[in-house]
């Protein structure tokens, strides 16, 4: 593994841009038949808790996370998180999700959800949701439908459709 000059910082309204040309290149155009991102389109989003990551001026990596709730539990979604292809398999998905995770905690966040592979966010501590507890408004295979509870007992009142916060 290479050493990079990794840079983490919070996210700002003018990384916008960079963000949308990292997820394209990491993504492509299927992107937009997702259901996750069907869900955090003109959603909300939790600026306080989003992170870049850049090696010199060239943005590399994004996290975000976005307010959800079901009935009447409101949590967060992470995602999406993206790291440019040129720069995969160097550990900054996995720097860039403990620091989002980290801020969750640091706002005192209960929950938080995402679609993702269980193989690979089951070392933050994730699991899968119990059947029947949560569902998205379109098709998610179950297995990918991944939750961290942040504060202890925090999911045993949380059931129903995830439904974003709008804008």
């Amino acid at each position: 593994m290479t050493t990079l000059s990794l840079v983490l910082r919070p996210e700002r309204p003018e990384d916008a841009p960079a963000i949308d040309r990292l997820q394209a290149r990491a993504f492509g155009p299927g992107r937009f038949a997702r259901t996750a991102y069907r869900l955090r389109e003109g959603a909300a989003e939790r600026m306080d808790l989003g992170v870049t990551a850049s090696v010199g001026s060239f943005l590399v990596g994004s996290v975000r996370m976005g307010p959800v709730r079901a009935g009447p539990s409101a949590f967060v979604m992470l995602g999406p998180l993206a790291v440019d292809p040129s720069f995969a398999g160097r550990g900054i998905g996995g720097t860039l999700t403990r620091a989002a995770l980290e801020a969750a905690r640091q706002a005192g966040e209960g929950l938080v959800i995402l679609v993702g592979d269980a193989p690979y966010y089951t070392r933050f501590r994730f699991a899968p949701v119990p059947p029947g507890r949560l569902t998205l408004p379109g098709p998610v295979d179950p297995a990918r439908l991944l939750w961290l509870e942040l504060q202890a007992g925090f999911c045993a009142g949380v059931s129903g459709l995830v439904e974003a916060v709008r804008a």
